[in-house]
């Protein structure tokens, strides 16, 4: 599979002097088309200044960063913008649903700013929340959903566009354990689809049911290919 993430010699600083603070230190990281990685850490590892980097939220200080075959580290606001609602979803702990909208309009939503006719919204919407198991929802609004309800249409939301990389960031952090195995279940089913899914989480066992695992330390990679049961509670075991 060829490499849909690479990351070369990525620095990121913030300040200067005395308070400089090395948020990521000459990181580099391959992740392959069709891949299923978390990235865990300590806090301060640098794990949620690398998923901004890699989601194109944010630009690194020095380094390549190739997307899809294209340096996107130095590229302007708009640029970024196309990249991000064209070929990655994103998916969060606080689900980001407006409060007014039915589940059908909120999945539809990021389809408005990609130009697609409202006929064609409204039938992949109505495919990607069925696809998450929320086809007879498509009217209620997020107030008249469950948590975990809440986080299936922020995943319809983020694969509507057909995005090549799914980005999490810590996505079952306010579910419970029931809920948090379902929601796992439909990003494995997408990653068997083909969808690329990278996901930063602190949980253990949420770690242990993706294929690999990347480890920060002190903004640094320790271990870029590490196997989901060497984690354990937040510790490495060895």
């Amino acid at each position: 599979m060829p490499a849909l993430i690479n990351l070369q010699h990525i620095f990121k600083v913030y300040g200067s002097g005395n308070t400089e603070v090395r948020a990521l230190w000459d990181v580099s990281l391959s992740i392959n088309q069709g891949d299923y990685c978390s990235i865990m850490g300590p806090s301060g590892s640098g794990k949620s200044t690398a998923m901004n980097v890699i989601g194109c939220l944010d630009r690194p200080t020095k380094g390549h960063y190739f997307f899809d075959g294209q340096d996107v580290a130095q590229l302007d606001d708009d640029a970024l913008a196309i990249i991000r609602n064209r070929k990655i979803g994103f998916v969060f702990q606080q689900f980001h649903l407006l409060p007014q909208l039915s589940a059908l309009d909120n999945v539809a939503l990021p389809m408005v700013y990609s130009g697609i006719p409202a006929a064609e919204r409204r039938e992949r919407a109505t495919k990607a929340l069925h696809q998450v198991g929320l086809g007879n929802r498509l009217t209620n609004r997020p107030s008249q959903l469950s948590g975990g309800q809440q986080q299936r249409v922020a995943i319809a939301r983020a694969i509507v566009n057909r995005p090549l990389l799914l980005l999490a960031d810590e996505p079952t952090g306010a579910l419970d354990t029931t809920t948090t195995e379902e929601v796992m279940k439909i990003f494995a089913e997408l990653n068997r689809g083909g969808i690329t899914v990278i996901m930063v989480t602190h949980e253990p066992a949420v770690a242990q049911l993706t294929k690999r695992v990347v480890w920060f330390r002190d903004g640094e990679i320790v271990d870029a290919h590490m196997s989901p049961d060497k984690v354990s509670y937040g510790t490495l075991v060895e």
